[in-house]
């Protein structure tokens, strides 16, 4: 097949994959490293990489966990079993989980909201990459992503701030597809 229409086809088809589908293995070393690469190839206006990387394996997961346990145990003593469970798995729902991390700043020429797309867009690039490697992808932020203690913990500067968490896994099965925008509703021509 046509590398064009393998590219097509993921473009119509692109989904996330829900963490229940999520499995190991995730990519080694030598993937991971193409995947970076090919999600760093953004548009970056004035080529400042207003944007790093943090990966967080199933190690630095758990320990993660470790800590988002302890703030929202801090946080409400009373608080609930089940809440707890899921923080403490935030950050092994997949085998792998990429910080990507927007560091936009001051500049004379390049505005911070272009340098700020241009972390989103190497999230969606790594989703991308993912998928071209053969694995599954879902991006979110969540709670921790805002959290400043979550922040210094990750070693995040005062103005940097979470794009993005990654996660990266085998699916297990194909996902559904979720209902799509209208697009007479969102396309308008001048």
């Amino acid at each position: 097949m046509p590398v064009e229409t393998v590219l097509v086809d993921h473009l119509k088809t692109r989904r996330s994959t829900p963490f229940a589908l999520m499995q190991a293995p995730g990519p080694d070393s030598a993937t991971l490293h193409a995947m970076l690469t090919m999600a760093a190839r953004v548009p970056d206006h004035g080529k400042l990489a207003p944007w790093r990387f943090i990966v967080i394996d199933r190690a630095a997961g758990e320990a993660l966990g470790a800590v988002l346990e302890r703030l929202v145990r801090s946080d409400d003593a009373e608080v609930e079993a089940k809440k707890v469970e899921i923080d403490r798995g935030r950050f092994t729902r997949a085998p792998l989980c990429i910080a990507v991390v927007a560091r936009a700043a001051p500049h004379p020429k390049i505005p911070e909201w272009e340098q700020i797309l241009s972390a989103g867009a190497v999230c969606l690039n790594l989703l991308h990459a993912a998928t071209a490697h053969g694995f599954g992808g879902n991006w979110v932020t969540e709670w921790p992503a805002y959290d400043r203690r979550v922040l210094d913990h990750l070693g995040l500067a005062p103005e940097e701030k979470i794009a993005g968490f990654v996660h990266i896994g085998m699916p297990a099965a194909k996902a559904d597809d979720r209902p799509r925008p209208d697009m007479a509703a969102i396309v308008s021509h001048l």
